[in-house]
């Protein structure tokens, strides 16, 4: 895989649920974070994701927010 995004996290679909129209895949990356992805049901069904499935968590953004308490 070839790509041009720098933040590629590589973890395993821990839960997959449909809505209406979109899909929310939640991502379980080593050490137990989780990333949270909303995709179109169509992109989910064509990766033919299931829980368990290794998957890569693609960040491309030009922001990333900090917070501290």
């Amino acid at each position: 895989m070839k790509i041009s995004a720098r933040n590629t996290l590589k973890g395993k679909v821990k839960s997959i649920t449909d809505g209406a129209v979109n899909t929310e895949v939640v991502v379980e990356l080593p050490g137990g974070a989780e990333i949270v992805s909303i995709i179109t049901k169509t992109s989910a069904h064509n990766l033919g994701l299931a829980v368990g499935k290794e998957v890569y968590a693609v960040v491309k953004a030009s922001n990333v927010m900090i917070a501290v308490d």
